[in-house]
């Protein structure tokens, strides 16, 4: 009761205190185990539409349920959790919702839902399609929309009963930061059409700033700033004016600003219909459109002799952005170094032709090169464990699972989905998973525990485009990955004098992160993997 005494006192909004007494029929207690594991000297805990600070004192944060509506509460280091009713334990979503309160504008209580963090490298994601729209009823454990993360397109369901109030990120809608709103639920039926001109604040779209329609009057400028005295009103027209001079401060909504930014706008050249001129989300959305009209194909490029170059721009899918990002980072911190062996296949193509007859006698899948590449490398990791390992900075993380990813071009980009304990399958498994995986990532349905985990890398590029010999980049944190190319018939010498034959020979590239792999390691792993690849039987053992 001292936190209701406390908001009493300091509150000039509150006449009555019978009535606030009334209200506050539930505190919030965290035991010391919660506490310990979550709640820090250093972090600061904020209700959520009310502004109070919670107490520090003793160590324990309390929180005051009013109304018995659940109230969200969040610390300075992100951590957001919500607060159920009596007896309800703490419920946690991947999806990042916060909950609203009425405020001056007369809005009901509502959630913003945030785009949520659908895998370990994700940053941004699309929204593939809404699978509700704005009215529906919502349940838990329904999908509301399809989101195209960095890896694959995931569903994203719903996690509290009530009614999709407000879709703010429709469909098709690329590059949504993780946390930044995309819709609005509220628990009422009736509330929903109060939201039909609903705008989320900039800090809950992620800028962390005040709303788009902020005014100059609630936060006026800093002293040392220019100026400006206060323009007659003009129609919004999205006219081009000359760049601000240089040192002149232009004065633009958060909203506004990246909006910009996403659209390479040079907002100097804005003309500001705000308050005091101004620049907001209206005038940029108008200046896009007019430069739209203005220009609805793209400006041909110039070649050195002053002719036209005839070019299409193709938009970045999430795949490949995530995947520049990563292979670059890989490049630039992790020291390569190359080693090939060639092995010949012969055995290993007459193993693979019995196995398949047994295969299409039992109406099994054909066996590929490929899934006997993938076996004699997880073999091999399993008598050289030292590849099978990652860095960190402390340590050298080896794993006892051997995990084979195996790269899969698509339309989109390349996939690498995951074989887990390779080691431990057979070759039919094997086959069949490829194939599985394989098609899943060329309909872009892959889910994360398809991708996620592995301890190596297999990329083939012999079999299906005929390359003979490549150097592949290793996918960190992984710390090895082999290239292999294309079997090719040469001229060996035979077992008498001036005697020669032909074999068939697949030259094999092993990328080496030298903080984990020295060369002479990498080299007993290549040993491994070629006895498994010329003498095949031994893979049955």
């Amino acid at each position: 009761m001292v936190y209701a005494s406390q908001i009493i006192n300091h509150s000039k909004k509150l006449r009555s205190a019978p009535k606030l007494l009334q209200q506050a029929s539930v505190i919030r207690w965290f035991s010391n185990e919660v506490q310990s594991s979550i709640v820090k000297q250093d972090e600061i805990w904020k209700i959520q539409g009310f502004g109070y600070q919670a107490s520090q004192k003793g160590g324990i944060r309390n929180l005051v349920n009013v109304n018995n509506r659940p109230h969200l509460f969040q610390c300075n280091r992100g951590v957001s959790m919500m607060t159920t009713s009596v007896g309800s334990p703490f419920s946690g979503s991947l999806i990042n919702s916060k909950r609203g309160f009425s405020s001056d504008s007369g809005l009901p209580p509502h959630q913003e839902v945030g785009m949520p963090s659908l895998s370990p490298t994700m940053t941004e994601g699309n929204i593939a399609r809404w699978l509700k729209k704005e009215g529906d009823k919502i349940s838990p454990g329904e999908v509301l929309c399809e989101v195209e993360t960095d890896k694959a397109t995931v569903e994203m369901e719903c996690m509290e009963e009530g009614y999709l109030a407000k879709i703010l990120r429709g469909d098709g809608a690329k590059e949504i930061k993780v946390g930044e709103v995309i819709a609005i639920t509220v628990e009422d039926e009736e509330d929903v059409v109060k939201f039909k001109d609903y705008e989320p604040s900039s800090s809950s779209a992620g800028a962390g700033a005040a709303a788009d329609k902020e005014s100059s009057a609630s936060s006026p400028p800093k002293k040392e700033a220019v100026e400006e005295s206060v323009p007659s009103p003009e129609p919004k027209t999205a006219k081009q004016s000359p760049p601000a001079p240089a040192g002149e401060r232009i004065f633009a909504s958060p909203l506004a600003r990246k909006l910009a930014e996403e659209n390479n706008v040079p907002i100097s050249s804005i003309k500001g219909t705000g308050p005091d001129g101004s620049i907001v989300k209206a005038d940029i959305e108008d200046y896009l459109a007019s430069r739209g009209k203005k220009s609805t194909t793209a400006p041909k490029a110039k070649d050195a002799v002053g002719g036209l170059l005839d070019y299409i721009d193709i938009p970045h899918t999430q795949i490949r952005k995530v995947t520049a990002s990563r292979l670059l980072f890989s490049k630039q911190t992790i020291p390569h170094y190359y080693l090939t062996v060639d092995t010949c296949v012969d055995k290993l193509m007459d193993l693979r032709s019995q196995l398949n007859a047994l295969q299409e006698a039992s109406g099994g899948k054909r066996i590929s090169v490929n899934d006997l590449v993938i076996k004699a490398a997880a073999l091999a990791l399993r008598k050289v464990p030292q590849c099978n390992s990652s860095w960190t900075d402390n340590y050298i993380r080896q794993y006892h699972n051997v995990n084979i990813n195996v790269a899969v071009q698509t339309d989109n980009g390349l996939y690498v989905p995951v074989i887990r304990d390779a080691d431990k399958k057979g070759l039919s498994g094997i086959s069949e998973e490829v194939k599985k995986l394989a098609q899943k990532a060329r309909e872009n349905s892959l889910k994360p525990e398809d991708y996620e985990g592995g301890t190596f890398t297999v990329s083939n590029l012999g079999g299906p485009f005929g390359i003979k010999q490549f150097c592949a980049i290793i996918n960190p944190p992984q710390s090895g990955i082999l290239a292999v190319g294309s079997a090719e018939k040469r001229v060996i010498p035979g077992s008498g004098a001036e005697e020669f034959k032909f074999a068939s020979f697949m030259s094999v590239t092993l990328s080496c992160d030298h903080r984990v792999i020295d060369g002479a390691i990498g080299a007993d792993w290549l040993k491994a993997f070629k006895g498994y690849i010329e003498n095949p039987e031994s893979m049955l053992l």
